[in-house]
């Protein structure tokens, strides 16, 4: 019985000290959850302008033919090679992840080589590139901050054939410049916003040319020759871009 009235005093009061000790505590605070984190996605739409800097070869043949064009006999091929640097300015517009744009680009270039003529020995024929344009459209995929492309359009080169003897010039043809067709694509990379960086390859398809050589010494024809080949580019670009700002992606 005495433990009894013991445990029942203190049940009593511990009921009487919990509201007390309650009194005592701090006030409950609560606390906003932390801001839901938007990604951005980074939006390629917009004017660029940039330069460029590779290598390039061409393939050049040279078939000599009659005034009227007329196929006589090969007169053999070689590569050329060589730089090529310049500038590059365009538009791009992205919808969702897709991306089109417009381009033109222009280079100086110093690509070139040359054969013994298999007509004319011991002449030999050379050919230079001293310039070349594109003006292509693109396709491309943007992945964020990546962007991979695909291009084409039409490509023009300024060409120099010449013919020497003894490594002197002997006849040459000027104003041999020639319009193709150009594909290529490439991967571009934004580092910082506004501006990146792109790895580049373009094949230029170059129109066949029927070349006349003067004499330089008697000023008559030497001979006539049809030209072709293509050419070959890979370039490193580094582009600006006004417009189209890095925007939150929900």
């Amino acid at each position: 019985m005495k433990r009894f009235l013991l445990g029942a005093a203190g049940l009593v009061a511990m009921g009487i000290a919990a509201p007390a000790v309650a009194a005592d505590l701090p006030a409950q605070t609560y606390s906003k959850a932390a801001p839901v984190m938007i990604p951005v996605a980074y939006d390629w739409s917009g004017v660029y302008v940039g330069a460029n800097g590779g290598w390039g070869t061409e393939n050049r043949c040279w078939d000599s033919v009659t005034a009227s064009g007329g196929f006589i006999a090969t007169d053999g091929c070689h590569t050329t090679s060589g730089a090529m640097a310049g500038a590059q300015m365009g538009f791009r517009w992205q919808m969702a992840s897709w991306v089109v744009g417009i381009e033109a680009l222009g280079d100086w270039a110093n690509l070139h080589g040359s054969s013994v003529s298999l007509q004319n020995a011991p002449n030999v024929d050379r050919s230079r590139m001293d310039a070349l344009g594109l003006f292509t459209g693109q396709l491309g995929y943007a992945f964020n901050t990546a962007l991979l492309y695909f291009k084409g359009g039409a490509a023009v080169i300024a060409d120099r054939n010449d013919v020497l003897n003894g490594g002197v010039l002997v006849a040459t043809a000027s104003g041999d410049n020639r319009w193709g067709g150009a594909v290529g694509g490439g991967v571009e990379f934004s580092f910082v916003p506004n501006w990146s960086v792109a790895v580049e390859y373009d094949h230029l398809f170059i129109a066949n040319n029927t070349t006349t050589f003067t004499n330089l010494a008697t000023g008559t024809v030497l001979s006539t020759d049809r030209i072709h080949g293509d050419t070959d580019m890979v370039t490193v670009r580094v582009n600006y871009r006004w417009g189209g700002p890095v925007v939150a992606k929900y």
